[in-house]
């Protein structure tokens, strides 16, 4: 029996992002399971025939050494009661902590995937700085079996491991993005009325979170007719989360409107105009691919990831990081000219039918899960001594 065990921090993370893949893995014959921080997902989870172990010690955030030891022995009793034939850790602690553990289980066959490198890896910060180095060399460690890869989601992430020697480049394998379906995020025609801005993400600094709102507070100076909505929920595990005082500011200043987490994501593009990720680091946003599905313009930063998805003044507008102004110069460009709009979604809509739909996603992690495991079988029959 194959047996394939994801290493996921969150359970929503799971089933946004590596639902479809589990399931293709179940058609091609594989035993799933899921060792997780169980919320309101596990029972949506175990209803798609996978085995979810709970992690109730295993944090994002935690820093307490011996909070830390707790997890790393709820996830080797894990690792003992399934028996993987292949780890998928999706993560950076994921990763740390379960190759580490996939190492003392014996599981020959490892991937470890980084969706983006994120704020420890690309932040000019001086915290960030300081620990970069520290994280090169854990990760470095953590990632060195001989039966394994690591996935990432762009090419400037596969460059940056590849030259501080993370993982050589024979060991990187580049999966764009966790795809999107494509049957469920259909195009739509824009709405009438005032036009609606929305930014999909987690409330989170290093999501440009600010500098959206801050654009939006110059559009309106300027007389631009518009609403702007945040569609997410604040995450406090995660060290950039936005504080509750400030979103209520925002909201009562008139400046946006707060929608919080949505389980609709394609009536939310429906009702929208434009899309809009000024995110400081990403791997490759799904939230860009369900709005270009959707065939929506997008306007997000000049960053590895948004790159990917969004083609300057061919579905959308990238712009600088950190830059309010040039973000509301590239939204007003938009918002005023609706035929623009509807061409550059169009585009977008094609570009994921042709290159992010989660079944190729699915089929090309599948194919690695593959040739890792017919290369460890090579390995291993070579090292098998024959009769005398």
């Amino acid at each position: 029996m194959k047996r394939l065990l994801f290493v996921v921090a969150e359970d929503w993370y799971f089933l946004s992002h590596r639902l479809p893949l589990a399931r293709a893995a179940i058609a091609a014959g594989y035993e799933v399971g899921l060792a997780t921080r169980v919320g309101q997902s596990g029972a949506t989870l175990e209803a798609e025939g996978i085995r979810v172990f709970p992690l109730a010690r295993l944090s994002r955030s935690s820093l307490n050494p011996l909070r830390e030891l707790a997890g790393l022995a709820e996830l080797v009793s894990i690792y003992r009661r399934f028996r993987p034939s292949i780890a998928h850790h999706v993560a950076l602690k994921p990763v740390i902590y379960g190759s580490l553990v996939a190492r003392l289980a014996g599981v020959r066959v490892v991937v470890n995937a980084l969706a983006g490198l994120g704020y420890v890896f690309e932040s000019a910060g001086r915290r960030a700085r300081w620990l970069r180095p520290l994280m090169f060399g854990v990760v470095r460690m953590a990632v060195k079996s001989r039966h394994g890869c690591v996935i990432v989601q762009n090419d400037a992430d596969a460059r940056t491991l590849v030259a501080r020697r993370v993982v050589p480049a024979e060991r990187v394998r580049i999966v764009r993005g966790s795809g999107v379906d494509v049957g469920i995020y259909l195009p739509s025609p824009e709405p009438e009325g005032i036009p609606l801005v929305v930014l999909p993400a987690r409330l989170l600094w290093d999501k440009g979170v600010g500098e959206f709102v801050a654009a939006a507070q110059l559009l309106r100076g300027r007389g631009c007719p518009a609403r702007f909505a945040l569609v997410g929920q604040r995450d406090p595990d995660n060290p950039q989360c936005i504080p509750q005082a400030q979103i209520d500011a925002w909201v009562e200043s008139g400046a946006v409107e707060w929608w919080g987490r949505r389980d609709d994501m394609p009536d939310v593009y429906a009702q929208s105009n434009l899309v809009c990720l000024p995110s400081y680091f990403e791997g490759l946003p799904k939230a860009l691919l369900e709005a270009a599905a959707c065939a929506r313009a997008i306007v997000a930063t000049d960053i590895p990831g948004c790159r990917e998805i969004v083609r300057h003044q061919i579905n959308g507008r990238l712009v600088p990081v950190r830059d309010a102004a040039a973000l509301a110069d590239a939204m007003g460009a938009l918002l005023a000219d609706r035929p623009l709009r509807e061409r550059q979604g169009a585009s977008g809509r094609q570009i994921v039918v042709d290159e992010f739909t989660d079944t190729a996603v699915a089929a090309q992690t599948l194919s690695i899960y593959d040739a890792l495991t017919q290369h460890d079988a090579a390995r291993s029959e070579l090292h098998v001594c024959p009769p005398a």
